[in-house]
């Protein structure tokens, strides 16, 4: 039976979190630390719902680890890549497009709704946290997947990661490696984790939890991933738009001739 205190209580958490946040962007004047805090959401909503469960199970332990591993390597990886005093250039445009007193609206605009969007994107580890069902054959599924889509992500980043570095490829495109078989594999992989975590909450009987995959694959693909950064990188990289006749945009195939 879904228990709506124990999962309030994980958006008082993740709300406290996002008023520090929020604090912190005052104080820098610059709200890019959000990209870095919204994996730590997940692990806040995860431990303080584990935290009303009165045993802890196989799944329960399982979710943990998962999520923890999962936020912790994103949060890293963001907080390197975009360390520094300069505002991320999707922030930069919100900011240019809500003054005045941006300062005021960011607490709604960016750290409010990023931290509901999680909140209810956890529903699924709420499911798997909030269940005692024998572990079964959907724990495993699900586990198989998140770690091909921690694999994939991971492997996708890195390659991005070795070619922003190198400065003979500036206004070039990559289209080697998992890049040359999708626009967007890290955001493959990362659908693929939340589909994995469904399966988990699926095998402790949470098939309510259907939203929680449905949301994240929605954003990746159609609001802040896949449509926002190629709305207007074939402006500023003329490669990109032979790279989009080439290639799938999300899930991957072989290039097209």
């Amino acid at each position: 039976m879904f228990n709506w205190s124990i999962y309030v209580y994980s958006l008082v958490a993740i709300g406290l979190f996002a008023l520090l946040g929020w604090i912190i962007s005052l104080i820098r004047d610059n709200v890019t630390h959000i990209n870095s805090m919204w994996s730590l959401f997940f692990v806040l909503t995860s431990f303080t719902s584990a935290l009303f469960v009165y045993e802890g199970s196989v799944r329960v332990y399982l979710v943990l680890t998962l999520v923890t591993l999962w936020a912790v390597r994103l949060c890293a990886y963001l907080s390197w890549r975009n360390w520094g005093p300069h505002e991320d250039r999707r922030y930069a445009a919100i900011r240019h497009n809500n003054e005045p007193h941006f300062w005021l609206k960011s607490a709604y605009m960016v750290f409010g709704m990023q931290a509901l969007l999680a909140w209810i994107i956890s529903i699924s580890l709420y499911g798997a946290i909030d269940s005692n069902a024998p572990v079964n054959v959907l724990d495993y599924l699900g586990l198989l997947l998140f770690l091909f889509g921690f694999f994939w992500e991971s492997v996708a980043d890195w390659q991005l990661t070795q070619f922003k570095d190198n400065p003979k490829n500036t206004d070039k495109v990559l289209n080697t490696g998992l890049w040359r078989y999708s626009r967007h594999p890290n955001y493959f992989g990362e659908c693929c984790i939340w589909w994995g975590f469904y399966l988990i909450s699926l095998a402790g009987g949470a098939w309510w939890a259907i939203v929680s995959p449905t949301l994240m694959t929605l954003l990746l693909l159609k609001i802040s991933g896949v449509r926002l950064l190629e709305k207007d990188i074939s402006e500023r990289r003329p490669a990109y738009a032979e790279y989009i006749k080439s290639t799938n945009s999300f899930i991957p195939g072989l290039p097209k001739a």
